[in-house]
């Protein structure tokens, strides 16, 4: 609820009680623009998401089909973009978010240029996004009220008393924009104090959701590139601990720690994890390592050599001063990463994967479930993932299995647009569209999200306007291709001047100075043309 009505009388009596001299103060006004500005800062913004999501966890563990969905974002536009048609067609924003992508602001708000995901880009643009983020949501919130407002003033001018109620009704039932945000750490950007000053940072821009990953922070890597360096869990545990303190230290008491694992895909370490005991959680890490037994006789200078069960071992050490994990536990790593992440304080778990597969996701969380019933995924769906392809072999795999005959489909060609029409492309496309479904039924995913979608829409869209624009098509390359489906599809944004705040800002000038505004929305404007 909006409490519109309340707001007014509390403005009413503060302005009675200034006496005269405040007679020119209206307590409507008063109530509508501090509605448009409902969330002061952003810890207010923090704390109200942070109980939207943990709601929606709840939610979640009562019935796998109250899963949750984002779309990743580089700008404050997009956010807003995002949140406005979410709400134009599916009329509520309950159960969907925004994905802030370190990967993106690496590629594209970097002030060094495009950069690779390799935490080389500066932290503070991190925190920035999130403010930008939730700046542009708020400015949806005004913008979308002060359209009710003028409803409701119409109203009352033609004297409607039916179409006056139904508009108090909406902005008395106005639902917000400003939606829980998870917010990429990477590995931390150093070490465990380095992660909780920039953890702040986030939570007082409005993050309610922090994910880190158990990467080395200066060796940091793209999840799905080669070359990932993983650190000993107590490391990890220390940062887990750093965001939890900021969190509780700015009172946001149930922030959302998502635990990303890269371990399936890093075949890496930079330390040997210390130990105090067999059987430790350094004694399990290190287990992993690729070691030969050697003796004092065959040591060589400079090896590094550990003490099993009485045995020397020396792990496999690369000249990179990196040391190997075996071949074949990723997994298992993936599996005891997840387990000591939620027992000692996360929240979520991301692991992130080489390909969108249900069944070898739902292999590693019903391991972790056997420890920790209640284990739930943020996973990406991930726009690096050939998903055509790997859905049409998935299908292939399936029916050879089953005995079916797939002699007329080549594997490792299955791309071709040749195959478009086919029943295997079709089943492949179906099993695509229920992809979120049957992995949060199944494989314990609370959260959907893409990462970069935004990044490739852009490139598309640009690509066919400038395909067309600077050829055969001209100026009907822009008018056909996007503003008359502006238009026809009643996409917001036709009306730019709108957007960027003009009709909140003629408003302001009204209540300012009464019939003495200048305002902007006179016959003159040519966004009456898109009434």
């Amino acid at each position: 609820m909006s409490n519109y009505s309340a707001y007014i009388d509390q403005a009413a009596t503060v302005v009675s009680a200034n006496g005269p001299s405040w007679n020119a103060i209206s307590p409507e006004y008063v109530a509508r623009m501090r509605l448009q500005n409902r969330f002061k800062t952003g810890l207010d913004v923090a704390k109200y998401t942070a109980k939207i999501m943990r709601e929606d966890m709840a939610a979640y563990d009562k019935d796998s089909a109250n899963y949750t969905q984002s779309l990743g974002c580089w700008h404050g536009f997009i956010g807003q973009q995002k949140l406005i048609a979410i709400k134009k067609h599916h009329g509520t924003t309950k159960r969907r978010y925004l994905y802030l992508s370190g990967w993106m602001i690496a590629a594209l708000r970097s002030e060094f240029g495009p950069l690779p995901d390799q935490s080389m880009h500066e932290k503070t643009s991190v925190a920035n996004l999130i403010e930008e983020l939730y700046t542009f949501l708020r400015q949806a919130d005004a913008r979308e009220l002060g359209g009710l407002f003028r409803d409701l003033d119409a109203a009352r001018a033609a004297g409607d008393a039916g179409k006056e109620k139904e508009a108090l009704n909406k902005i008395e039932n106005f639902q917000t924009h400003v939606v829980p945000i998870i917010a990429d750490i990477d590995a931390g950007f150093g070490n465990a104090e380095a992660t909780y000053l920039l953890a702040k940072k986030m939570i007082e821009a409005g993050a309610c959701c922090i994910q880190i990953e158990n990467q080395v922070s200066d060796e940091k890597q793209c999840g799905h590139q080669d070359g990932k360096v993983t650190v000993p869990h107590e490391d990890f545990l220390a940062k887990i601990r750093a965001v939890r303190y900021a969190f509780m230290e700015l009172g946001v008491d149930d922030g959302v720690i998502v635990a990303r694992t890269d371990s399936l895909g890093a075949g890496l370490t930079k330390q040997i994890a210390f130990t105090k005991e067999p059987g430790d959680l350094g004694d399990q890490y290190n287990s992993f390592l690729d070691c030969e037994e050697v003796s004092l006789a065959n040591m060589k200078n400079g090896d590094v050599v550990i003490n099993r069960g009485g045995k020397l071992l020396r792990p496999k050490r690369l000249p990179s001063n990196l040391f190997q994990f075996r071949a074949g536990t990723g997994e298992d790593r993936c599996v005891l990463d997840s387990i000591t992440s939620l027992q000692n304080g996360a929240d979520l778990l991301w692991i992130e994967t080489e390909k969108p597969h249900v069944g070898q996701i739902k292999g590693m969380i019903d391991r972790v479930r056997q420890v920790i019933p209640n284990a739930k995924l943020v996973y990406n769906n991930s726009p690096s993932f050939n998903w055509t392809l790997s859905f049409r072999q998935q299908v292939f795999d399936a029916w050879q299995k089953e005995g079916k005959d797939v002699s007329k489909y080549d594997r490792a060609k299955l791309m071709s647009v040749d195959y478009d029409s086919t029943d295997l492309a079709l089943e492949a496309d179906r099993r695509i569209q229920n992809f979120q479904k049957d992995g949060s039924r199944d494989a314990g995913i609370f959260h959907h999200l893409i990462t970069l979608p935004t990044y490739h829409t852009a490139a598309l869209s640009t690509n066919d306007l400038a395909k067309g624009y600077f050829g055969e098509e001209g100026m009907l390359a822009y008018v056909a291709g996007v503003q008359r489906k502006e238009i026809r599809q009643g996409i917001a944004c036709v009306k730019h001047q709108n957007m960027s705040g003009s009709d909140i800002g003629d408003d302001h000038k009204e209540y300012f100075a009464g019939e003495a505004a200048l305002k902007a929305a006179g016959k003159d404007n040519t966004m009456n043309q898109f009434s």
